[in-house]
């Protein structure tokens, strides 16, 4: 893809994956994703603004040999290789240009690729670098999602060039949101998937940025927002300790039981007006689920048991809530067993960090009965109680 003009002097230079369909061999990419590289060719000096996955490294090179510049600044916002893998390959091409990074971003840069410690200039919080005509003042924001991450503003054109902070996966030629629904469902799964556990610092970040005149902001994947106020509104919702009316349902059913528990008590909550969201833990979509846990007040794990404990994928799914911490308020654990075993035990074990209340778990045997199902109403009325006393409801 050819580099696009976002303002005077400033481009796009990065590569499209349209095809590329997981990513760090975890996270699906259903919209595939971008490596947003971007050119600022101010009067006296031009920097590359991070570079490419290694595998695009080819587009990212064509784009800057047809805009005919040298380069002198590579800035490196993130070590990770999908926004540092091709820093190698492009100092090749231009060996004067030098590294300007932080300082635990430039070992970890030495680490990762082996950079000759003579090619980084490391700045501080707040320094500035003269281009010229144009200046671009760093910012340190650790923590979106690694420690060393920091982003860069464009004091002419109060450009936020953000890295994977406000960032999204969607491929997409158009290099500005041009549709702010599909942008919006795809920057709000990002976030599920790789900020939500620091929903903490990116408060102290956000609070960082408050007072700069932002006009646009540039992340490292996805489109660029002319609107600034679409996506930090956006985070400011989900990174409050706000939750919705919401029931979220990972679950898991070998031979029917844990599925009749969890469809009976669906239907007894969506009756009494609670959003509730199943997801198949056999077919459901990981990243769906991980985005629906970003505004839930209640997680249910549902599984049967194996062996002496909890279905494998209940397991996963137990992982995935605890590394992900979301902002719950209330976790409960429903399922069946045939001879007994630890499976509520195991779950809460796997929990440790969802600081929310435990409703009492219900666990069956065998296919459920009528005793069961009143166990089953019970939880029910709790959750009700529960959501209604904050407010939920």
């Amino acid at each position: 893809m050819a580099s696009r003009v976002l303002k005077s002097g400033i481009y796009s230079v990065g590569a499209i994956d349209w095809d590329r369909r997981i990513f760090d061999e975890i996270i699906p990419l259903p919209e595939g994703t971008t490596y947003n590289s971007y050119l600022i060719q101010g009067s006296e000096k031009t920097a590359l603004l991070d570079t490419v996955d290694p595998t695009k490294i080819e587009e990212l090179v064509t784009n800057l040999q047809e805009l005919n510049v040298n380069i002198d600044y590579i800035i490196s916002h993130h070590a990770e290789q999908d926004h540092s893998g091709s820093i190698q390959g492009i100092l090749e091409i231009y060996p004067d240009a030098d590294i300007i990074t932080n300082p635990k971003c430039k070992e970890m840069l030495k680490d990762l690729l082996l950079i000759p410690d003579e090619k980084f200039i490391t700045i501080e919080d707040g320094e500035t670098l003269s281009l010229g005509d144009k200046t671009l003042k760093f910012i340190y924001t650790p923590w979106v999602h690694w420690p060393e991450t920091m982003s860069t503003y464009l004091e002419e054109d109060k450009i936020l060039f953000s890295c994977d902070f406000f960032g999204s996966h969607i491929a997409e030629s158009n290099p500005f949101v041009t549709d702010e629904a599909l942008t919006y469902r795809a920057a709000k799964r990002y976030y599920a998937e790789i900020m939500m556990p620091f929903r903490m610092f990116i408060q102290k970040n956000m609070e960082k940025l408050k007072d700069i005149p932002i006009e646009i902001v540039a992340p490292s994947h996805g489109p660029v927002y002319k609107k600034p106020e679409l996506i930090f509104e956006a985070y400011k919702k989900w990174i409050s300790d706000e939750t919705k009316n919401e029931v979220v349902i990972p679950y898991v059913s070998m031979h029917g039981s844990t599925k009749e528990i969890v469809y009976y008590l669906m239907d007894i909550l969506v009756k009494n007006g609670i959003t509730v969201k199943p997801f198949n833990l056999t077919s459901s979509d990981v990243g769906e689920l991980a985005t629906s846990l970003v505004d839930a007040s209640t997680l249910i794990i549902a599984t049967p048991t194996v062996l002496t404990g909890p279905h494998p994928s209940a397991v996963y799914a137990a992982y995935l809530t605890n590394a992900l911490r979301p902002k719950l308020k209330f976790v409960s654990i429903i399922g069946s067993y045939g001879w007994g075993g630890r499976t509520v035990e195991l779950l809460k074990g796997a929990l440790t960090n969802i600081k929310a209340e435990i409703i009492d778990p219900v666990i069956v045997k065998g296919f459920p009965k009528e005793e069961d199902f009143k166990k089953i109403d019970a939880l029910a009325e709790e959750i009700i109680k529960k959501h209604k006393e904050n407010g939920l409801l």
